[in-house]
């Protein structure tokens, strides 16, 4: 791997890790990339910013391949001491966002170097709001971003997988996520009368509990899938009963068909309990990510790239998490597949959105070299 590369790909990371930006908000970051992707001669498509978008024609022309960063930091404040720590306060690249784009761009400025060599037409997407919902991935498939392109691949610095390993699984490979919020309307009155009260309090605390038994007996147990309440919002004071009730919280599973199970059943048994308690219920979906679902073919591809470039010993066939990627997306329109390179070991130690979250710049190289890889040898 050329070190003129990677030393760059590494100061890159460095300054765009001191100047975080929100998801929506990577305006300078946008800035940043378009200036050097125009330094290089790279054409810039016109897509909404603060997402960059850049396309380079190859020889041949006859396929499209799309390679992509996401480029947003997270609320987060950043814990430690190093010389490159975020200089603002508050936000943070505890995510690794930071070395996908400096790795793409140190992978830009190989294809500009070398477009004579490079068969496929390459679109390079420099993607904000990977965080949040709206996801800015989904936008820029709306934009048609994907509209020329045969396939794509993003890779993912996985502190989950350790260093030295490179892998990816067919199919299901993370969750969807889907928020909701549960409103549970009674009748308050003052906590020594509470007969005169419907109070929903403990009848959210009866709904609460109905929620797993949607999934220990409504969803396939083959099908992995999680609801998580993460709040609850009630209440005043200690000896009035409220109104109502608020339960907030989160669906993950990896299948379409059980998110639409879960939905229903929970507005069902949500419904049902609130009426046999004399209450009433309102349930709403924030729909979010799907599930992320990596093409066989292409995935097989990769797989056999890794292998007989990196060795067998590289590969790993990894476990589907509950974790969940706005990748899933683009994989939604087109063929491709999601890659994860370990970094695990004693430079990352902490897990993604850990204040303490670091990654490992020694397996910057593998990471460029595996997508100029991907450039060489793509032939469907």
């Amino acid at each position: 791997m050329n070190e003129q590369l990677v030393k760059q790909a590494i100061e890159d990371r460095r300054y765009l890790h001191q100047h975080p930006e929100l998801s929506g908000e990577e305006y300078e970051t946008c800035k940043f990339i378009r200036n050097r992707l125009e330094a290089l001669n790279i054409e810039i498509l016109d897509f909404q910013p603060p997402s960059v978008v850049g396309f380079v024609k190859g020889t041949k022309g006859d396929k499209t391949i799309a390679l992509r960063a996401d480029i947003d930091a997270l609320p987060i404040m950043e814990e430690g001491d190093k010389p490159f720590s975020s200089k603002i306060p508050g936000v943070a690249h505890m995510c690794g966002h930071d070395g996908h784009t400096a790795i793409l761009l140190a992978v830009s400025e190989w294809i500009a170097k070398n477009t004579n060599d490079i068969e496929p037409n390459i679109v390079l997407i420099f993607q904000s709001a990977e965080e949040i919902s709206p996801s800015g991935a989904d936008k820029l498939v709306k934009q048609g971003v994907l509209k020329n392109v045969d396939a794509i691949f993003g890779i993912h610095l996985w502190q989950g997988m350790d260093k030295g390993k490179i892998g990816l699984k067919p199919g299901p490979m993370m969750a969807s996520v889907d928020d909701f919020e549960i409103i549970v309307q009674g009748y308050g009155g003052h906590g020594s009368m509470p007969h005169e009260t419907v109070d929903p309090i403990y009848i959210a605390t009866h709904v609460i509990q109905s929620l797993q038994s949607i999934i220990s007996r409504k969803v396939n147990p083959m099908d992995p899938s999680v609801i998580s309440v993460g709040k609850i919002e009630s209440g005043t004071t200690y000896n009035i009963i409220p109104d109502s009730a608020k339960i907030i919280g989160t669906i993950r599973t990896l299948s379409p068909e059980a998110v639409r199970t879960i939905q229903s059943q929970m507005v069902q048994l949500t419904e049902g309990i609130c009426k046999a308690f004399g209450a009433t219920a309102k349930v709403d979906f924030i729909i979010g990510t799907p599930p992320l679902v990596n093409d066989p073919k292409e995935s097989e591809f990769v797989e056999s790239l890794i292998r007989r470039t990196f060795g067998n010993d590289v590969f790993e066939l990894v476990e589907p998490v509950m974790g969940s990627e706005d990748f899933s997306y683009y994989l939604q329109e087109k063929p491709g597949a999601f890659i994860y390179v370990g970094m695990n070991g004693e430079k990352s130690m902490y897990p993604h959105h850990h204040p303490k979250f670091d990654i490992d710049e020694g397996v910057f190289p593998e990471a460029i070299h595996l997508f100029i890889e991907i450039i060489k040898n793509y032939r469907y």
